[in-house]
């Protein structure tokens, strides 16, 4: 799989979604039939004994290998600000932002995603603060390249951080406007990439953005610049404390269902991480992650590309909620949640939960 760039534009191998299909068919072909002895001969607690037989036939393993972990960064000094919807998160300045980047980076996590809140005054209708080169979101990534240079540092692409009207695209007449607010997120992705971003996260849900950016990046220089699509982002009531993390609430205008995915499609995120992967994306997200682990599965099994998942600010706060009102065991739920998404194919996770569970695998 592989696209050319000619001038300004991106031109997609077409053979590579062939080739997908082609792969996809053969691994059913390929699907063994099974057959079991029955009981006696065959007791499944046999393997179930003890701790050790456990471990040895288990097939997925959580490791910290496998997690991104989202902070949030805003301005000042020396300062943090719990958000509330969300138990055990807040919001960072720079400076605190790098310390929580030294200890993950101790603990062997190996990516931060960073996401700003951005003050009003810095909000417009044009969001021409996202390519700013000294916006908030540019100074935390080179402040925790110098600091940390072996951690890899994700950024968020996307205008609702900027946007008056809170939307990922710019707005005019009511209406989400597809191609101008592409030319505007290739202008963030450059200065992100220029302030020393490892991988750029796409969360936009714009129509052909990820080759614009693609292309960009090879024309100034950034080659190495990995870009993890958010492919199949559905319009989902799982992101309320994010958009209160961000400072976003109430500012959002109508909603996003014009661009973000129903959460009734399943074919159409296949088509999306088809054309994401086409022009370009080196990874690819499903976004929320636990009510659609069926999306993950399909989406690794039909293409092999490296797959991530989201465990969102709504399916962190449930957890939270619920272990804080001793209904769940918090430790084993996080666990267990997260074991979920490499069980259906995930080859990492983007989770509030990440230093937990780094701290607890190092235990």
């Amino acid at each position: 799989m592989f696209f050319r760039t000619l001038g300004n534009a991106v031109r997609v191998d077409q053979s590579s979604t062939s080739r997908y299909r082609k792969r996809n068919k053969n691994r059913a072909r390929k699907t063994a039939v099974m057959t079991i002895a029955p009981y006696p001969a065959t007791r499944f607690r046999r393997t179930k004994s003890s701790d050790a037989r456990r471990r040895l036939v288990r097939q997925n393993t959580l490791s910290v290998d496998d997690l991104i972990w989202p902070v949030f960064v805003r301005e000042g000094e020396n300062a943090e600000t719990p958000v509330p919807s969300m138990p055990g998160v807040a919001r960072q300045t720079i400076d605190r932002v790098v310390k929580s980047a030294e200890e993950a980076a101790r603990l062997g996590i190996p990516a931060i995603c960073l996401f700003p809140f951005i003050e009003t005054e810095f909000k417009n209708e044009t969001c021409d603060e996202a390519w700013n080169p000294d916006n908030l979101s540019n100074r935390a990534t080179r402040a925790i390249k110098a600091a940390v240079p072996d951690i890899a540092v994700m950024t968020d692409v996307a205008l609702d951080p900027y946007n008056i009207n809170g939307h990922d695209g710019i707005v005019r007449d009511g209406i989400i406007l597809n191609d101008e607010s592409v030319e505007a997120l290739v202008k963030m992705a450059v200065a992100q990439a220029d302030a020393g971003a490892d991988i750029l996260g796409p969360s936009d849900m714009m129509d052909g953005r990820i080759g614009a950016m693609r292309n960009a990046l090879e024309v100034v220089g950034h080659t190495d610049t990995a870009i993890l699509s958010y492919a199949a982002k559905y319009a989902s009531a799982f992101y309320g404390p994010f958009r209160d993390a961000v400072g976003a609430t109430g500012l959002l205008v109508g909603d996003k269902k014009t661009y973000q995915m129903d959460p009734g499609n399943s074919d159409e995120a296949l088509r999306l991480v088809e054309r994401d992967l086409s022009e370009g994306a080196d990874m690819v997200m499903v976004k929320p992650g636990m009510p659609y682990l069926d999306i993950c599965r399909q989406v690794k099994d039909a293409f092999g590309a490296p797959t991530f998942a989201y465990q969102v600010s709504g399916e962190y706060a449930m957890i939270k909620a619920a272990a804080q009102n001793g209904w769940l065991d918090e430790e084993r739920t996080m666990f267990e949640s997260l074991l979920a998404f490499k069980r259906a194919g995930c080859d990492g996770i983007l989770t509030y939960f990440a230093m937990d569970v780094a701290r607890a695998l190092k235990a």
